[in-house]
């Protein structure tokens, strides 16, 4: 019986074996493909979304050190402008996490709370107490990371204004790390002063870093290029821990960047003369003429440009009450007012007091000097004893660069109308029969009077434009100095030497020595000091008088030559 199932069970063991094999083939096949992918699976993380920038910020409450610097690179590589606030509330200490929530807030600091700021829009978000938030905190690592982030933020921002912001900062934080900034800001940026600056910058941070010799060489020239103050406490600061190698060339753009400042403090100075000779030519151009004309010494000159002044505060208090829209044109409206009021002044002065004192020069002085304490006590009893404020216009404010020379706009423009002034009183001296008039009687009183010329009327109205122009000249100085009741004694005896060093009664000469007084002055302050630079001035007056009594340019004429 066994023997005749044998043949079908064998074929049936067969037919097993052969389906099993098959079947263990198809696994070994199927199994490792599926290992395989099971593998990469596990091995290969989820992929989550990308994670936004508020995101990125919330996560800083609870991330370590070297967390923190990367979610801080990872906002910088954002691109966006707006996380700037954030990275430097980071980095100064006021970015916190509420402990409720773990919200994170831009505060500032308010009495016993803190005030919230969205670090991302930047608007209000409430007040919490210290107790309720925590600071997060940072370390050296994340420093730089802010630091590299936020310049490269900045850097690429569109605005101009604050990628040259940004390329300042780096002037001014050299560092081996900003290099690879630096890099590829130059790499996209396409405006040409900025890629100059980033060039800078590039030297600087290379004089900073551990790179080789001849960069550093190139650095010191870039630097050098630079020129003014701040290359060359660069360079100082850089030849302390300097190569040997490169101490030479170091020293060498020091002694030349020296030599360059010295040459531009001297042009500084000379331009700081030029802006005291227009306000010396300004307040004696009036005392010029009445001096000239009159032969008077008028010791209450200085109080019509204190007058002048007080009409332009006058002009701008109503201006400020009644139409703030025409506050920009003030002293151009000051002008004409302050002019007619000192005239008017000083016409009162010479028919009521003067005219009675001709040919007595002491008198005239004391009468004069009586009337300035007069002036200044009136107007004490005004306005007060304090100074007042006299604002200056837009157009007048701030200052420009040229070169290494400082100049202010306010400076500028008193120069430029002090010329205006002085031209214009020269044109009328010239070619009007007032002036014409006026010259004669200078020249020779007695034979103008005989050719039918009323000299007292020239008397008088010269009198009247002298003042009138130190008025104007009181417009002017509102702008640069106090506005007090002493501020014409701070001009009086100046005037008095630009008048006589120039020539009495010559407007040339009055010209010439205004700004030789101050361009003089302002050399010598910075080697004896503002006083014994004025004492030295004096000196050198009196000595030069004593060569020639008449001044620079002295008047011709047979009553002057007599």
């Amino acid at each position: 019986m066994f023997r005749s199932r044998s043949p079908w069970l064998c074929r049936f063991a067969a037919d097993l074996c052969l389906a099993l094999g098959l079947a263990f083939a198809a696994g070994c096949l199927v199994m490792p493909a599926q290992t395989r992918a099971a593998d990469s699976s596990a091995q290969q993380p989820v992929q989550s979304p990308a994670e936004s920038p508020a995101q990125l910020i919330a996560a800083l409450a609870k991330a370590s050190f070297p967390e923190a610097a990367k979610i801080v690179d990872q906002l910088g590589q954002t691109g966006d402008i707006r996380l700037v606030p954030v990275l430097e509330a980071l980095g100064n200490g006021d970015l916190y996490s509420r402990k409720s929530d773990g919200a994170v807030f831009i505060v500032k600091s308010k009495g016993a709370k803190l005030t919230l700021l969205d670090p991302i829009t930047g608007k209000p978000a409430g007040e919490e107490a210290k107790a309720t938030m925590e600071r997060i905190r940072i370390n050296n690592s994340v420093r730089r990371a802010i630091r590299s982030a936020e310049g490269g933020l900045t850097l690429k921002s569109p605005n101009r204004d604050v990628r040259r912001e940004a390329v300042a900062a780096l002037l001014k934080s050299p560092s081996e790390d900003n290099l690879e900034l630096i890099d590829k800001a130059l790499a996209t940026e396409k405006d040409g002063d900025i890629r100059h600056l980033l060039d800078e910058a590039q030297a600087v941070s290379i004089l900073a870093s551990n790179q080789g010799l001849e960069s550093k060489r190139a650095a010191v020239k870039t630097i050098r290029a630079m020129g003014g103050q701040e290359a060359l406490s660069i360079l100082l600061t850089a030849s302390y821990s300097a190569d040997p190698a490169l101490k030479g060339e170091i020293q060498s753009a020091i002694a030349a960047i020296q030599h360059e400042l010295a040459l531009w403090s001297m042009a500084q100075n000379i331009a700081y003369g030029l802006s005291l000779g227009s306000v010396l030519l300004l307040a004696a151009i009036g005392l010029a003429i009445t001096f000239g004309v009159m032969g008077i010494i008028n010791m209450a000159h200085g109080e019509m440009v204190m007058l002048g002044a007080y009409s332009t505060f006058v002009v701008q208090q109503v201006i400020r009450h009644h139409a703030p829209f025409l506050f920009e044109w003030s002293l151009a409206i000051a002008l004409p007012v302050a002019f007619l009021v000192t005239a008017a002044v000083g016409l009162v002065i010479e028919r009521g007091v003067i005219r009675h004192l001709y040919g007595r020069p002491l008198e005239t002085l004391l009468a004069t000097f009586g009337i300035s304490l007069i002036l200044q006590q009136a107007v004490r009893s005004l306005f007060g004893p304090t100074n007042q404020d006299v604002a200056n216009p837009v157009w007048m404010s701030g200052a420009f660069q040229a070169g290494g020379l400082t100049i202010t706009w306010n400076r500028l423009w008193i120069l430029i109308f002090s010329l205006t002034v002085f031209f214009a009183l020269l044109t009328l001296l010239k070619r009007s029969s007032f002036g014409l008039q006026m010259r004669a009687v200078t020249q020779n009183r007695r034979m103008a009077a005989s050719m039918g010329i009323r000299t007292p009327f020239v008397d008088a109205f010269t009198f009247a434009l002298g003042s009138g122009i130190a008025g104007m000249a009181g417009v002017a100085l509102s702008q640069i100095d106090n506005v007090s009741p002493n501020l014409g004694q701070s001009y009086i005896i100046d005037s008095f030497m630009v008048v006589v060093f120039g020539g009495v009664g010559n407007l040339w000469g009055t010209l010439v020595g205004a700004f030789s007084l101050g361009i003089v002055n302002k050399l010598l302050e910075p080697y004896a000091g503002a006083v014994m630079g004025k004492i030295l001035v004096l000196v050198l007056i009196v000595l030069f008088i004593q060569k020639r009594p008449r001044g620079l340019f002295a008047l011709k004429g047979r009553a002057v030559d007599a």
